[in-house]
Parts: C-alpha cells; sequence; structure tokens
C-alpha cells in the first residue's frame, strides 16, 4: 500500500497555492504539508514562475508610465500649439485694430481740412460782413452828424 501511495503522488503532482493572479506565494519554498523538504528544482521552477510575473509586470508599468509621459507629452504639445494659435490670433486682432485706428484717425485729418476749409470760408465771410458792418457804422456816423450839424444850423440861424 505505501508503493501505491508513493506512484500516485509521482503521478499526480502537488497543487501549489497561488494567489487570484494565480502566482505563487511570496517566499516560494514553503514545507510542503507531510513534514519532507522541499525539491530544490520545483523551489527554483516556483521562483523562475514570480520572476517572470514580476518581470511581465514590471513590463507593463513600464509601458503605463510610457502611454502616460506620451499622453503628457502630447498634452503639453497641444497647450503649445494653443498658446501659439492665440498669440498668433493675438498678433493679428493687433495689426487689425491698429491698422483701422489709423484708418479712422485719416479719415478724421481728412474731416478736419474739409472742416477747417468751411470754417476759414466762413471766417473770411464775418470778417468781410464785419467789414461792411464797420463801413456801414461810419457812414450811419457820418450820416448822425451831418444831420446834428444841420439841426444846429436851423437851430442857430435867425429867422428871416
Amino acid at each position: 500500500m505505501a508503493l501505491r501511495e508513493h506512484e500516485a503522488a509521482v503521478l499526480e503532482p502537488e497543487e501549489t497555492p497561488t494567489d487570484s493572479a494565480g502566482c505563487p506565494p511570496a517566499g516560494g519554498d514553503a514545507a510542503p504539508e507531510d513534514g519532507s523538504r522541499a525539491d530544490p528544482t520545483g523551489a527554483a521552477v516556483l521562483d523562475g514562475t514570480a520572476s517572470r510575473y514580476f518581470a511581465a509586470l514590471d513590463s507593463r508599468v513600464g509601458e503605463l508610465r510610457q502611454r502616460a509621459h506620451g499622453a503628457i507629452d502630447r498634452l503639453n504639445e497641444s497647450r503649445k500649439e494653443d498658446h501659439a494659435a492665440m498669440s498668433g490670433f493675438r498678433d493679428s486682432l493687433q495689426l487689425k485694430v491698429s491698422n483701422l485706428a489709423e484708418q479712422l484717425e485719416e479719415r478724421l485729418f481728412q474731416l478736419y481740412a474739409v472742416h477747417n476749409e468751411l470754417i476759414q470760408e466762413r471766417l473770411q465771410e464775418l470778417a468781410e460782413v464785419m467789414e461792411r458792418v464797420r463801413r456801414a457804422e461810419d457812414e450811419l456816423q457820418q450820416v448822425c452828424r451831418t444831420v446834428e450839424a444841420a439841426y444846429r444850423e436851423l437851430c442857430l440861424r435867425p429867422e428871416t
């Protein structure tokens, strides 16, 4: 009967406990339940499995880091492009506003020139009218003096 148990043990390998990811527990060289020492070759297999698992995990973590850095780099590049576009838009807008302000200023100077001509014409007309008024005043004063002199002559003259 002991021989049959030994053959069953050889034909059916012992199941090793694993965690939820299917990996052997940390340490990997726990003693079997029956108290016998573990086979050094089995420990090496377990250590190899753990090493592959952690190597794969490290690889995936590295890949995730690279993807995250790539996403951050793309985001930063997109922000730089947005900033450049906004700077270009601002510069373009400033140029257009500056051009419009210059055109407005030019138009105002043209209007000022036209109005200045009109004002000069009106001032010239006003000066001419004022000169005529002054002449009319002079004539009126002359007429008044003449009338006054005539009145004095009439009043001072004896009646004959």
